[in-house]
């Protein structure tokens, strides 16, 4: 066979790949760059518009910078505490316990399910008025709190289904834990340190290249949340949980004004790469590497 023929079987190879990067990928990111620009509304010809939706987002619409504060606050609070609690189980689970692998599985399981729309309207069944969250707050002489009706509590209901699922960001966790070498805790008992300042000074700086790309994934993730917020609570009450991603729905298929919705969409990525790239900027401080970041 000449060697010319080992390309294209290359190609036809690679071919399935590059047809979904072109037309799932590539193709919709520039077509939404091009409707961002448009009044585009499913039943009207795209007419151009220039920047006139994202001066609409920053000016006139009531619900962006609303919809943008509960999104920073349910990020900036969900997701730092759902990688402390991952990495508090993890760091129990590398203990050498009896069943460990057993609760390894059943931490993880939550992960499996994500935020379907059954766990989310399990979540709402658990807390609603008349739930088993409140049926065990009452069995205890308590008050009955409305979870999901409450502007200071809905939010919060909202944030314990990603808190919950911890499970990913667990199992990374637990692989970089086993990473450790055991002699530099040897060491460390040695001279006296205790186990606080173990983890401090030799466990967190050791696994902080897991823990740095944990919290840039997460906060992607975290950005782009939908299911929850639409299915427990709908955005409410008073839009305490109308995150970016409710908002990004309702225009786009709601009120049928997908070139606003793509504009939208675009804010929502520059914010995300604004973030992000802050983040990028301190890793240097936040990151250990053995070989001092050269790769």
């Amino acid at each position: 066979m000449k060697k010319g023929h080992y390309q294209y079987i290359g190609l036809a190879y690679i071919a399935p790949w590059l047809i979904g990067l072109f037309v799932f990928q590539l193709y919709p990111l520039v077509s939404s760059l091009w409707y961002s620009l448009t009044n585009y509304a499913f039943i009207n010809e795209a007419a151009f518009v220039g920047p006139r939706n994202y001066v609409t987002a920053f000016t006139k619409d009531v619900n962006f910078m609303k919809s943008l504060s509960v999104t920073l606050l349910y990020v900036f609070t969900a997701v730092p505490a759902k990688l402390v609690m991952a990495m508090l189980v993890a760091l129990l689970l590398n203990r050498k316990l009896r069943g460990t692998y057993l609760f390894r599985t059943v931490y993880y399981l939550p992960s499996i399910l994500g935020a379907s729309v059954a766990v989310s309207i399990l979540w709402r069944f658990l807390f609603m008025k008349e739930g088993y969250i409140n049926n065990i707050i009452a069995a205890l002489g308590l008050p009955a709190v409305d979870w999901t009706g409450r502007p200071d509590t809905a939010l919060f209901t909202i944030s314990l289904i990603t808190v919950w699922q911890f499970g990913s960001s667990m199992v990374l966790y637990l692989a970089a834990l086993k990473q450790v070498p055991a002699e530099l805790y040897e060491s460390a008992r040695i001279d006296g340190a205790g186990r606080l300042r173990q983890f401090f000074q030799i466990t967190l700086p050791m696994i902080s290249p897991v823990v740095f790309f944990t919290l840039v994934m997460q906060l992607i993730s975290g950005f782009q949340d939908f299911t929850a917020p639409l299915l427990v609570t709908s955005g409410g009450p008073a839009k305490a949980t109308y995150l970016f991603g409710l908002m990004l729905y309702d225009n786009a298929f709601r009120f049928f004004k997908m070139g606003y919705a793509a504009a939208l969409s675009w804010v929502l990525f520059a914010i995300i790469l604004v973030i992000t790239g802050i983040i990028f900027r301190f890793s240097n401080v936040m990151v250990y590497y053995e070989d001092g970041g050269k790769h």
